[in-house]
């Protein structure tokens, strides 16, 4: 009994931090007052790495047809992250966008099971997305202050999480485990006001999966503010709330995800 419990309590720890780190570590867009440009003969770029730093995440992980509670801080997570790369990248001209993200992760825990034997607990997990999707700015204006924007977009995303957890050092190895790949539509919706020539407050809501392979629902919420720092560098800092659903049924047994999560996001975007 005290073996399965390590194995699963292991394996949720694993996966979550896949989902921590992710995802939506797609927290702000780029400032799409500074995004868009002017004139709708030229094209406007913006590349923005990202990083994530949930506070708390909630919810359950079922693995093999095991399921167990997440209640999770931050320095769980950072105790097993390996490694994350994450960005966005926008072009516009005029009212028209093209938007694409791409993110992976890798995490790897190590541990010893107790008992006499001292088998040894490895967990490795991967994640990996890229999102491309069409955005139109339908509507924008001038306050005495500034300008404001509202955009929309829509599009596709492709998603891919592995997770293996293998013990060794007993009569016979044990390996659990395997990967899970889908597509899903994704659909956005963005809003940017001026405050002064230097700050840009924006709120940012994504929704995707709407039950399309196995992904009943996927949001990421965020509300933060944009700081010109320099003439094409901006920085940017906020609050997101993000959540996903995924379940499906494998050989091995059921594979569930379903999770809620929040915290402060940080990013750097470049222009050209």
């Amino acid at each position: 009994m005290r073996l399965a419990k390590a194995i699963r309590s292991s394996a949720v720890l694993a996966v979550t931090a896949i989902t921590i780190v992710s995802a939506n570590i797609q927290a702000a867009a780029a400032n799409p007052l500074s995004s868009a440009g002017n004139s709708s003969n030229d094209w406007h770029y913006s590349f923005t790495p990202y990083l994530y730093l949930p506070t708390a995440t909630e919810g359950t992980s079922t693995i093999d047809g095991s399921s167990a509670g997440v209640d999770l801080d931050l320095g769980d997570i950072l105790d097993i992250l390996q490694g994350a790369l994450s960005a966005r990248f926008e072009a516009w001209k005029g009212q028209f966008g093209i938007i694409s993200e791409g993110y992976f992760t890798y995490l790897e825990e190590d541990a010893t099971l107790p008992g006499p034997v001292g088998a040894n607990l490895e967990v490795t997990a991967k994640q990996a997305f890229i999102s491309l999707m069409g955005a139109y700015r339908f509507h924008e204006g001038r306050t005495s202050r500034g300008r404001y924007s509202w955009d929309v977009s829509g599009g596709v995303r492709w998603n891919s999480i592995t997770q293996d957890i293998d013990i060794t050092g007993t009569s016979r190895a044990i390996s659990v485990g395997g990967t899970e790949t889908w597509f899903e539509p994704a659909i956005g919706l963005r809003a940017a006001y001026e405050l002064s020539e230097d700050w840009t407050a924006g709120a940012r809501v994504e929704l995707s999966g709407f039950g399309v392979n196995g992904n009943d629902l996927q949001y990421t919420v965020l509300t933060g503010f944009d700081w010109q720092a320099w003439e094409n560098v901006s920085l940017k800092f906020g609050y997101q709330w993000y959540g996903i659903d995924f379940a499906t049924n494998r050989s091995s047994g059921r594979f569930a995800y379903d999770i809620d999560q929040h915290g402060p996001y940080l990013g750097a975007s470049f222009t050209w």
